[in-house]
């Protein structure tokens, strides 16, 4: 039998735009989805948008019972800004307090431990029409959004993160087109993860300031980068890939600084961003406690053997390419290669380079379409997830007993959520989700987590 560590956590996370809903009522204004949504819905899958989500809004009485009955000890959502906020003025939404406080409150008397994100994906689009996180002032109204997040909640919260994934959102937001304001533009993207950055310092900062003393982290989608070869320009391409993939946000989260390497690139590519030495010195003094770890699928690249243009615009592929290995296993669905012993390597890099600090895995999954496919007797029989959660625990489990300060596993999701895009056309969840009904029914997955979590391991 895999056995784990005594007081390991498991359970699931979520977040706020994805599973809430209600997002037109009870004072919440437009966030960027919100918005997207309204005036280019063609561009989600089967047009459904944010305000069809979960509906834990209106049904989080009741889904917290789903979470004991899964066996959770541990669980992930986020605030969503625009509803504790609604305006610029920075006024606080008592509807929202009342919502967050009773949700909070029902899944601590669980005895569950709760992690609060602060920020995922959700911008107020009052925000956004100043240039979101181009903008110094957006970082400025973060911070005090993140305080009164702090004030209001952290009686009720175990652990707290500033940002979800931040190098996905600056990518998808400025470099590839794939959330609005879906931009091509570089020195945004640099801008806005140096804001990012800044923005996550001081929330760390004020939140110690305030003499609370919960740990405070970030959640960092931590993907592996893997080079064809060992050819010189291989192994080139995959430190570069490291550099902005992994380390513009890893290492200033740790270290409270950039890698020289990291910061000549961007020098060279003439894309530094407007910053000062007083902003630097609030990165290096206010580092992380804890790290949440979000890992899916590695990624694979090799050299670019082309030439790049002199005035080309600037993308990482000028730098590296993704390299489509052949005979990887795949999760069709999702399109994405499944590697567990990734997840090992992100275990061992961080015990080895990154202080042995204290980490959880903050989000792991498996997207399916069309589960309706493995029905039985009434229940989705999602064996294809179970194994999926075995093979990846086998690997974290043989890491920390090689010394790995890892704390706990969480699944994404809880109960089928929205996916930005992609809306419900992949399901996660150890709980179905009935769009048209919002009936929730436990998966067998939902079955087998409760007992991995009751035994604090399982057998292979």
């Amino acid at each position: 039998m895999i056995k784990f560590p005594k007081g390991f956590l498991y359970g699931t996370a979520t977040s706020a735009t994805q599973s809430e809903g209600a997002g037109n009522i009870d004072n919440k204004s437009e966030n960027i989805w919100d918005y997207w949504y309204k005036i280019e819905s063609y561009k989600f899958y089967k047009q459904v948008g944010p305000s069809k989500t979960t509906d834990i809004y209106n049904n989080y009485k009741t889904d917290v019972d789903l979470l004991e009955e899964t066996g959770q000890n541990v669980y992930r959502t986020s605030i969503n800004w625009a509803r504790l906020l609604p305006d610029i003025d920075g006024n606080i939404n008592q509807k929202a307090v009342s919502f967050y406080r009773d949700y909070f409150s029902r899944i601590r008397k669980k005895n569950i431990t709760l992690y609060i994100n602060l920020f995922h994906f959700d911008l107020p689009m009052y925000l956004m029409d100043i240039g979101g996180w181009t903008n110094k002032k957006t970082v400025e109204a973060y911070k005090d959004y993140a305080r009164k997040c702090f004030e209001l909640f952290d009686d009720l919260v175990d652990g707290w993160f500033t940002f979800n994934e931040p190098i996905v959102q600056v990518e998808c937001q400025y470099l590839y087109g794939y959330h609005y304001p879906a931009e091509v533009d570089p020195k945004k993207a640099v801008q806005a993860a140096f804001n990012t950055q800044l923005a996550s310092a001081l929330a760390i900062k004020s939140y110690k300031e305030m003499d609370f003393n919960k740990k405070i982290g970030i959640i960092l989608n931590l993907t592996p980068v893997y080079p064809r070869s060992n050819n010189d320009g291989d192994l080139k391409a995959a430190e570069i890939a490291e550099l902005i993939s992994k380390s513009s946000f890893l290492d200033p989260s740790v270290f409270g600084k950039y890698p020289e390497k990291l910061i000549n690139l961007i020098k060279n590519e003439k894309l530094t961003p407007e910053y000062s030495q007083e902003e630097l010195e609030i990165i290096k003094e206010n580092t992380i406690d804890f790290l949440g770890v979000n890992y899916y699928q590695p990624l694979r690249v090799r050299e670019n053997p082309y030439q790049y243009k002199e005035d080309a615009l600037f993308m990482p592929s000028k730098y590296y390419l993704t390299y489509d290995m052949p005979g990887k296993r795949m999760n069709p669905y999702r399109g994405w290669e499944i590697y567990p012993k990734a997840l090992y390597d992100i275990a061992i890099n961080i015990r080895d380079n990154y202080k042995n600090i204290e980490w959880i895995v903050s989000e792991n999954g498996m997207g399916v379409e069309n589960e309706e496919r493995f029905r039985e007797n009434g229940q989705i029989k999602d064996d294809y997830r179970i194994d999926f959660i075995k093979e990846h625990l086998y690997w974290l489990n043989k890491a920390i007993r090689e010394g790995a300060n890892c704390k706990g596993y969480q699944l994404w999701t809880f109960i089928d959520c929205w996916s930005w895009l992609n809306a419900y056309k992949n399901r996660y969840g150890l709980v179905e989700l009935d769009l048209k009904t919002g009936q929730r029914k436990i998966k067998k997955s939902g079955q087998w987590f409760k007992k991995l979590s009751e035994n604090n391991g399982f057998e292979l």
